[in-house]
């Protein structure tokens, strides 16, 4: 091998343990049929071999804090009602009234003590029991027999976010999340609220946007304007059951980019988010850095917030988490953004993107969401409201900030040339090794 994705030169030697690089995993150097990602047959496998099997990302915990809360999931062809019970535990129910097929619900979230069905009004208890058959005298019994609860699926929450299976017989969340769970609790997603929620029709295959997610290798031929501020030489490290982390370097210039000395007007930014007046920094550009993880520690400290567990790459990067199958988690101390690419119902040619940014408020004297959040002077961060979900249709602009625009620019080019006769599939390199470990996992999956 003539590059190793757990090599990155900046962060190694770190004794911290967050750092510290898993056990390699050689996933081999087969080359797929790209059938995967416009075969309406493999798309119907992916489904019922998959999504129905694996644990999905729902909802942050923070949508749903009292009993009877509940959000709206949906995935694929299903619906679900994810619901806190009163014992503060959360259930999740196929949305779906098992008199007539009805969906219960077609808002995004609220708040109730049960769901009443707008066709019949038969009535449900959150806990998905029937509380009410509308004229029940006139069913024979015998029909009613055969079941009149909500048919539910299991949820679970980890680190702040809960998730629904299901599949009855899959293994606990926390196994299945073992080999980063404790990484992802050091975040506190579980103080953080929802301060942006978007989703984005795009025409590719719900895989496409997990490989253009999944790397940095594009950086420098897609989104150039992020030259300056982010490197595209990133540390990955590979875990089982197609779980993965990569460290996306910040406030350092790219290693394609010209100039590695000077402070350009994106390094100037984050050091200014920092709380570094970039007048009068006298570092270079790959030491801002440093810098940046340094002010951080020191303001963390004055306003009386514990960093003392973060290392200082955490303070700084984009720290990025792969959750199988289809959930991709970017985590900074300030905020945590989710993101999910979800499958169409019937299209192995279109999928929906799913973005939701989680913000921790404080209320202190130079604290605030950093500019590369890219949030409005509207957006309220206090968590005083929770925004709408804002959906975009096929074709439109996501609305997401530049850089989406652009992968949402060039995914249905790159769907047009997985069709193509000479396309014979991907060749993954090093640096898109969480590519090729999530479809050998992928691959496992289907194959029983």
């Amino acid at each position: 091998m003539n590059y190793d994705p757990r090599s990155w030169t900046v962060h190694k030697g770190s004794d911290h343990p967050f750092d510290q690089p898993a056990p390699a995993i050689d996933n081999g150097t087969e080359r797929p049929d790209p059938a995967r990602y416009t075969s309406p047959e493999f798309f119907a496998r992916e489904w019922d071999e998959v999504f129905a099997r694996t644990w999905l990302l729902a909802a942050p915990s923070s949508d749903i804090p009292e009993p009877g809360d509940w959000v709206k999931f949906d995935t694929g062809p299903e619906s679900f009602i994810v619901v806190r019970q009163a014992d503060g535990s959360v259930a999740a129910h196929y949305n779906v009234c098992p008199h007539r097929g009805s969906r219960l619900v077609t808002g995004e979230m609220g708040s109730q003590d049960s769901f009443t069905c707008p066709f019949h009004s038969w009535r449900y208890g959150i806990d998905g029991h029937n509380q009410k058959v509308t004229d029940a005298e006139t069913f024979r019994p015998e029909v009613l027999c055969h079941g009149t609860d909500l048919t539910s699926v299991r949820a679970e929450e980890a680190a702040g976010l809960v998730f629904i299976n299901m599949d009855e017989g899959a293994r606990p969340l926390a196994e299945f999340l073992a080999p980063i769970l404790p990484m992802l609790e050091t975040y506190g997603m579980d103080r953080m609220h929802v301060v942006q929620h978007r989703r984005s029709d795009w025409a590719a295959n719900w895989k496409g946007g997990i490989d253009a997610f999944y790397e940095s290798y594009h950086l420098h031929a897609i989104h150039p304007q992020t030259m300056g501020v982010i490197d595209d030489r990133t540390h990955i490290d590979l875990f089982p059951h197609g779980l993965s982390r990569q460290f996306v370097p910040m406030a350092q210039p790219n290693s394609h980019f010209p100039d590695q000395e000077r402070i350009n007007p994106g390094i100037a930014m984050l050091l200014a988010d920092a709380g570094v007046d970039p007048g009068s920094f006298t570092g270079t550009a790959m030491e801002s850095r440093a810098a940046v993880a340094h002010a951080k520690r020191e303001r963390a400290a004055r306003i009386g917030l514990d960093y003392s567990h973060f290392s200082d790459a955490q303070l700084t990067d984009a720290t990025i988490f792969g959750i199988f199958p289809n959930t991709q988690i970017g985590c900074h101390p300030e905020a945590v953004f989710l993101h999910r690419f979800k499958p169409h119902a019937g299209d192995p040619e279109q999928f929906t993107y799913e973005t939701t940014i989680l913000y921790r408020h404080v209320d202190a004297p130079g604290y605030g969401a950093p500019g590369w959040m890219g949030l409005g002077a509207e957006v309220d961060v206090t968590g005083a409201t929770r925004p709408e979900v804002v959906h975009t249709g096929l074709g439109e602009p996501p609305g997401m900030g530049e850089v989406l625009d652009q992968d949402s620019d060039l995914l249905p080019i790159v769907q047009a040339g997985a069709r193509s006769r000479g396309f014979r599939g991907p060749l993954w390199g090093e640096q898109e090794a969480r590519l090729r470990h999530f479809h050998v996992e992928l691959d496992r999956w289907l194959k029983g």
